[in-house]
């Protein structure tokens, strides 16, 4: 058997063989999803509809650092989050060691370890704010101060939560979210062939972005193409924007969950 007919029956074997999945994570953040999607010989198209900025004043922030010695908690909402905050944070010296570092994910987890630090708290089974504050540690927190690392803007149910239980929480807004100037041409392209396989999408933001980006003349292809998502809130959101294709959610909030679930979203429609 020749060499080349035993790499195209190695190709034919992999599970994202001839699937061609749209990733729409930010520029920056896309390489380790396509890297491993390719790996399980997957086409991917990038499609990025967000674009992480910083802020426009960063003094707030900056002052409330100056502060950090005197909290007890900080929670890192994404690893945007953590990429944006910790310089800023060790430019200023040794993270307070009172301080507990908290995580909603273990993507977020990783990124704070890229800086030396693994969080003292985590949720492992799913990530997600209700998650976190379904853990047995962010229960008694009265009397705490609570800095949340975030977005501007986003949901306020992990503040709203904490205060109700007692605890004083400030929010540190440490990046914006943009929609890219991103060129539908590719995209159009694949959709009207039919051979979009797979959209990734990660955010509720990211799934409107979509469908403005994309434009109204590949909507009805958008709309019944199949998508992996992070989380119940994405189905939900999803489903209300019109998506009426299959949906599944990543077990894992990270490059590697988002894999597992289009593969099992692939296998389900190849033997359904």
């Amino acid at each position: 058997m020749s060499t080349l007919m035993n790499v195209s029956l190695s190709l034919s074997n992999l599970p994202l063989n001839g699937v061609t999945v749209v990733v729409t994570r930010p520029a920056h953040q896309a390489q380790g999803l396509r890297a491993l999607i390719e790996s399980r010989g997957g086409k991917v198209i990038l499609f990025p509809v967000l674009e992480i900025q910083d802020t426009e004043d960063t003094g707030p922030v900056r002052a409330l650092i100056e502060r950090l010695d005197g909290f007890d908690m900080a929670i890192f909402i994404s690893a945007n989050a953590v990429h944006k905050a910790l310089p800023m944070i060790t430019a200023r010296g040794p993270l307070p060691s009172q301080l507990r570092l908290v995580t909603v994910g273990e993507g977020t987890a990783k990124a704070l370890q890229k800086y030396g630090r693994s969080p003292d708290l985590c949720p492992r089974e799913q990530s997600s704010s209700e998650a976190l504050l379904a853990l047995p540690e962010m229960q008694q927190v009265r009397g705490k101060n609570i800095v949340i690392f975030r977005g501007e803007g986003g949901r306020e149910l992990l503040d709203d939560t904490l205060r109700q239980r007692g605890a004083n929480v400030v929010y540190a807004e440490v990046y914006r979210r943009a929609r890219p100037a991103t060129d539908p041409g590719e995209l159009h392209d694949e959709l009207r062939r039919g051979k979009v396989g797979v959209i990734s999408v990660t955010s509720n933001t990211g799934l409107v972005n979509l469908l403005e980006l994309a434009g109204p003349a590949v909507r009805n292809s958008l709309l019944a193409t199949p998508l992996v998502v992070m989380s119940e809130r994405n189905i939900e959101h999803a489903r209300r924007l019109g998506f009426a294709g299959p949906i599944a959610m990543a077990k894992q909030a990270s490059d590697a969950g988002l894999v597992e679930a289009i593969e099992d979203l692939v296998k389900t429609r190849t033997t359904a």
